[in-house]
């Protein structure tokens, strides 16, 4: 009797168990892009950080709207044509293009006022109206910069950028994921901080970079943020970052494995509280 019990319990609870079942839509720069384009990082990842998300709730689907390069600018300039869609979820994940760009940063009243797109925070605006018509009651999620080492593009080392412990055209990082932060803190918008995610700090996100010393010529592994000091040329240096380099990072910007693991994770927390599960 007791065996027939438990079995009923369990075939009770089993037969109550429903997957989550939501569409969600991830609007985004080369970090969403990379998730479905693993080839295009040389196959050093794996997965990115949209698969290992959806992969915590089950029946759940994602629509990868991911630009490689683009600026919420961009994103703002064509949001009538990237064949956006209503769902039930949407995450905004940019930034980090429009400070390298040197893009205005501008002012809460910017996005307050609807100014246009004529700076961050007003480009924010824009996409955020298109999302709101496209479905009144979905959840959105803002997902800040993380921070960046010296970037090196895998596939043209001629494409590289300084990391984020420096200012670009007078404006830090960190001022970009802050303003993020004060949009959601506005709307009442859940907002996953990677910039101030202590796992994702300059210095972990690279375990070396490669150079040429510049006494002796010959290649010696530099640790951040001594590496910031040494010249890299393109032309003639070998690719900085070996495979041995990879941390939380691949290439000083894109999240590696490991680093799409701690992405997901985050963004996994606060779907769980935006869909009121455990």
């Amino acid at each position: 009797m007791k065996k027939i019990l438990i079995t009923l319990i369990l075939f009770s609870l089993f037969c109550s168990f429903k997957p989550q079942e939501f569409s969600w839509v991830a609007i985004g720069d080369s970090i969403t892009y990379l998730n479905d384009h693993p080839d295009e990082t040389g196959f050093r990842v794996s997965k990115g950080y949209l698969t290992r998300t959806i992969e915590n709730f089950p029946g759940a689907n994602y629509i990868n709207k991911g630009y490689n390069g683009w600026t919420s600018g961009n994103i703002a300039d064509h949001i009538d044509s990237l064949g956006l869609v209503k769902a039930d979820i949407y995450s905004v994940f940019l930034g980090t293009n429009d400070w390298w760009h040197g893009r205005p940063l501008g002012t809460l009243a910017d996005y307050e006022n609807n100014h246009g797109n004529n700076s961050v925070y007003s480009s924010f605006r824009i996409i955020i109206n298109k999302i709101r018509s496209l479905n009144p009651s979905a959840k959105i999620v803002l997902i800040t910069p993380m921070q960046r080492a010296d970037f090196v593009y895998i596939k043209d080392p001629h494409n590289n950028a300084y990391g984020s412990y420096q200012p670009k055209n007078g404006q830090s990082l960190e001022a970009f994921a802050n303003a993020i932060d004060s949009i959601g803190d506005l709307e009442h918008i859940a907002v996953v901080d990677l910039y101030h995610n202590n796992q994702l700090k300059v210095e972990k996100l690279m375990k070396f970079k490669r150079l040429r010393d510049p006494n002796t010529g010959q290649y010696r592994n530099y640790k951040y943020p001594e590496s910031t000091g040494i010249p890299f040329d393109p032309a003639k240096d070998e690719y900085p970052y070996p495979k041995e380099a990879i941390n939380l990072t691949y290439d000083g910007l894109h999240p590696s494995d490991k680093g799409n693991k701690i992405i997901a994770k985050s963004v996994t927390k606060v779907f769980k509280q935006l869909l009121g599960s455990n």
